[in-house]
């Protein structure tokens, strides 16, 4: 695999050129036009100018962790109906961990919702989100916008982004997307896949190379070059779906005949476009993959970038798991001991779990692969488990129907419904100390379900379904699907849609407002928010010094996410794994906002704010009553890599976070979060911080900063007789998104 150093051109889609190198009839401009994403961005932008888009959707899709409060912003400013089709699916709380009334609330919340607004239902246990977008949503050339990180219907011709809940809100308000126009960086693909490698595979492979560089974050993946035509529509969605993990914005690839068959399999030829780059076509960097060199991978905890070949592992056993074991303290902090050694049984690792599941591995393909290596053996009566979600019910009526679901039956393996349970840590969760291989797409701490917190720890490596059925084969040691020699049968897939026409509840547009919403007792709207004030104070109250921080460790998924409806009691959880003390620290200081919304006396609320304030006047003595906001900030290196939920911002506003500061955000979907819900988001150079964790900060004028666009923002520390400057910046900001932070949060904002 190779990252070029500079840009190329693809002439005819078959060559590259490197930029430095060509002498070309076309300029380097005209030619960048010529991309895929360059025709789908300049169709859907509003601005008129691409260099500055503003982009509307075709289409919008959120899950039930996420859609409640989505619809609860739309509906506090002002929502009448959906714009757009929006589908509600129910795929992630399809099973309470927490009990009582909580998920089926709502459920039924999101069922009135698309009854009163005009949307689309699906209820639980019919189909993961991007499995029914891919069948029933996309189309080529078009667009679409999720609330889940995972939003990838690329291989299908359909530019899709993951976002934070506000993002939607916008569309659901007829606002726009607004973004610079990304870098284009093209994954030229050439040779074939060796016999037992699978989508993962070269997804593992490609995150492994790109990830920790930076190489394609926040640019469009753009899938080119000879090899695509080589690959299935499945097998090319398999790594679509992981280009999250590289943190992109988005991808698309060249379309064919394999996917205008998909398109037709599925009864909607129609929606199949041609897509494929012009004849001569800049891109702003290249990753060119000889698919013929890609080996059977797996990523070990705690990151899909933590990647080595199985051959590699198993030759190196020792050495790369106490690598790994190294690693993970990072993210666990000493706080649970943690060994992988003592699953070296006579050599080999043996495995306690295998999972074949979600928008990743539950397709129709890999589950098939894995019958085929499977067929005629057993997973054994020993720790080792398997379980197999196919993505969707008419997936699994599939494997009804050609024999594949009684043929993994038979080996001990377990069928269930579409669930993304085991992607989130809501459903699977392994035995203390066990190691899971799945093949879903993230890998983080928690995500398995352990609570290190309680001392519990399990962990999750990502491998191929085809290699993890070769390991199940083996009775759970680590097996590359290479060495099994058998036939795939290669099993055609017929789709029937019946069970949709029978159960999901499509309002074709049609809103029907007499329809009232049925509410749960956890659906809770969101808490008033103050605007940003004239003058801040600010309490440290998390420090967090780990190279990256995901919205795992902020708010973690899982049975937590039964909360997810009721905006306080799921701030009760934030930074619950990674920092306890956090959020008694954040209820603390903001005392003090919440006294001066009631219009009382901070310092009565927070006794130590007198001797703050008595500092802070010395330089700035007009601060005090009417200009003054008071609340929290956490530091991280840098935030918000991995899911797209809000909740990773919108918990620390809810406990009176107006900012976070970091050296970079991992992802501009989290920054973006931050901006929707009102904060700050401050950027500081690397290096030793000017202040520590229970400091306070003070930043006057920061609304006047804010309005005013101000290149450097000064804060102070506030010492116990003087204060210290120190120099933040916030990165490129839009109008709009300034006025969204003054206004104190995109309610606010919107609110009429």
């Amino acid at each position: 695999m190779k990252l070029y150093d500079t840009g190329v051109y693809l002439i005819n889609g078959q060559d590259i050129v490197e930029a430095p190198h060509a002498s070309l009839p076309v300029s380097r401009e005209e030619a960048a036009k010529n991309t895929i994403a360059y025709g789908i961005l300049e169709s859907h932008n509003l601005s008129g100018n691409m260099e500055k888009l503003q982009i509307k959707f075709d289409k919008l899709t959120s899950h039930d962790i996420t859609f409640v409060g989505i619809i609860q912003t739309a509906r506090a400013s002002g929502l009448e109906k959906f714009p757009v089709p929006y589908v509600l699916t129910n795929c992630h709380n399809s099973l309470c961990a927490v009990g009582g009334t909580i998920n089926e609330d709502d459920h039924m919340f999101g069922l009135t919702c698309a009854k009163k607004y005009g949307g689309v239902y699906v209820p639980p246990h019919q189909a993961v989100i991007h499995q029914f977008a891919r069948e029933m949503l996309a189309a080529g050339g078009k667009m679409i916008l999720g609330s889940d990180s995972h939003t990838r219907y690329g291989a299908l011709g359909t530019m899709a982004m993951g976002e934070g809940g506000p993002e939607l809100v916008k569309q659901l308000l007829s606002q726009t997307y607004d973004i610079n126009m990304p870098e284009v960086v093209a994954i030229y693909l050439k040779g074939t896949p060796r016999p037992g490698v699978g989508p993962q595979d070269v997804a593992l492979a490609i995150i492994g190379k790109v990830f920790a560089c930076g190489y394609v974050k926040n640019k469009v993946m753009e899938f080119v070059g000879p090899g695509v035509a080589g690959l299935s529509a499945d097998f090319r969605i398999g790594i679509d779906v992981m280009t999250t993990e590289t943190t992109c914005l988005s991808s698309i690839w060249q379309t064919d005949e394999k996917i205008e068959e998909f398109y037709e399999i599925h009864g909607r030829k129609e929606d199949y476009k041609e897509l494929k780059p012009g004849n001569t076509a800049y891109y702003d960097g290249c990753v060119e993959i000889d698919l013929s060199e890609i080996k059977p991978m797996i990523a070990m905890p705690f990151h899909p970038s933590n990647t080595y070949t199985i051959d590699e592992l198993k030759a190196n056993l020792s050495d790369i798991l106490a690598d790994v074991e190294k690693k993970a303290q990072v993210s666990l902090d000493g706080k649970v001991p943690f060994t992988l050694q003592d699953k070296i049984v006579d050599g080999q690792l043996y495995v306690d779990q295998g999972i074949i599941a979600g928008c990743a591995g539950g397709g129709f393909e890999n589950i098939c692969a894995a019958a085929d290596i499977l067929k005629g053996s057993s997973i054994g009566a020993d720790a080792f488990t398997l379980s197999v979600y196919p993505a969707s019910t008419p997936i699994y009526m599939e494997l009804a129907k050609n024999g594949v679901l009684a043929e993994l039956l038979a080996t001990g393996a377990v069928v269930k419904t579409a669930f993304c349970g085991p992607c989130f840590g809501a459903g699977d969760t392994p035995s203390n100390n066990a190691f899971s291989i799945r093949h879903t797409t993230r890998n983080f701490p928690n995500r398995e379900g352990s609570k290190i917190q309680n001392g519990q720890i399990s962990s999750v490596a990502l491998m191929d379904a085809r290699s993890i059925a070769a390991t199940a084969a083996n009775k759970g040691f680590l097996t590359s699907a290479e060495e099994y020699t058998g036939e795939y049968r290669n099993q055609k897939y017929f789709f029937d849609k019946t069970i949709y026409d029978n159960r999901v509840f499509n309002s074709k547009g049609k809103a029907d407002p007499t329809v009232d919403i049925q509410f749960g007792p956890n659906i809770k709207d969101w808490p008033e928010m103050a605007e940003l004030a004239e003058n801040l104070i600010l309490r440290v109250v998390s420090e967090i010094h780990d190279p990256v921080t995901t919205t795992d460790e902020l708010i973690p998924s899982g049975e937590t996410s039964s909360y997810r409806s009721n905006p306080l009691g799921l701030a009760e959880f934030t930074l619950s794994r990674k920092d306890p003390a956090y959020v008694e620290r954040a209820k603390e200081i903001q005392k003090g906002q919440l006294a001066i919304q009631k219009g009382t006396c901070p310092i009565e609320a927070v006794p130590e704010l007198k001797e703050v304030l008595d500092v802070v006047r010395k330089e700035f003595p007009e601060t005090g009553e009417g200009n003054l906001g008071i609340g929290s900030t956490i530091f991280a290196v840098k935030p918000g890599d991995g899911s797209a939920r809000e909740q990773a911002a919108s918990c620390q506003k809810v406990l009176g976070g107006w900012a976070n500061i970091a050296n970079e955000y991992a992802t501009k979907r989290y920054r973006s979060n931050l901006i929707n819900w009102g904060m700050l988001p401050f950027l500081i150079p690397a290096g030793e911080l000017p202040f520590k964790n229970g400091d306070y900060l003070f930043f006057p004028e920061i609304r006047k900063a804010v309005a005013e666009k101000a290149d450097t923002i000064t804060g102070y520390v506030v010492g116990e007789d003087s204060m210290k400057a120190f120099e933040v910046t916030l990165g490129e900001l839009t109008d709009d998104e300034r006025e969204i932070i003054l206004k104190g949060c995109l309610i606010n904002y919107n609110r009429k």
